[in-house]
């Protein structure tokens, strides 16, 4: 594994071209046993500095004469802590991760309004957001590390984009637990499935 030093100081299209970018910000600005500073945190704000690397990197590769469905990378993977859905961002409760789903879409859509916060202001454990036409798909799911071999209750947020395609949520779900609902603005598709054994049922709290 090479390593490629600060964030701050790489250029996405001076790196070599991949095919997937992961990336958990630090936790600290975005916990909820933090100050709360959100993504305008010092750390935290780091999650943007990923979004220049990813957005780079794919205008670079389109520059060089790959095709939009080619284009790389064509996955972004985002981990972090259970308090990055609630929160408040400028002082509403929720709006750290609408801003984390909005800078994800534009990276496929530079133009696309504000991801719409959910209608009871708060963010399912798991969830799904999509291109109607097909062209991206943003899928998140909040895990417990109990559920997964570790003897401890750790909650993390895991985040997958395709930004090619709409295998997001077959990343994170199985297909059969996948239900699909239109969001009420009808720009975006949104699901959010519920299976007792993912560790992100609606008693978990955050």
């Amino acid at each position: 594994m090479k390593h490629y030093g600060d964030i701050t100081k790489l250029n996405g299209a001076e790196l070599p071209v991949v095919d997937c970018i992961t990336g958990g910000s630090p936790c600290q600005d975005l916990s909820v046993a933090g100050k709360r500073a959100g993504l305008d945190g010092e750390r935290s704000g780091l999650f943007m500095e990923q979004i220049r690397i990813v957005k780079e990197m794919r205008e670079h590769d389109r520059a060089t004469g790959r095709a939009d469905e080619f284009i790389r990378p064509r996955y972004m993977v985002w981990e972090n802590v259970a308090g990055a859905l609630s929160s408040p961002g400028k002082g509403h409760t929720g709006e750290d991760f609408q801003a984390v789903l909005t800078e994800i879409v534009r990276i496929a859509e530079p133009e696309a309004p504000d991801v719409p916060m959910p209608p009871k202001g708060r963010w399912e454990h798991s969830g799904c957001i999509y291109d109607d036409m097909g062209g991206w798909s943003i899928a998140w799911r909040l895990h417990d590390a109990q559920f997964w071999g570790v003897p401890q209750r750790r909650k993390r947020i895991a985040l997958v984009a395709d930004f090619n395609g709409l295998s997001a949520p077959e990343v994170l779900f199985e297909r059969k637990g996948l239900l699909r609902h239109t969001c009420k603005s009808g720009e975006k598709g949104q699901a959010a499935p519920r299976d007792p054994e993912d560790g992100a049922d609606e008693s978990d709290s955050i």
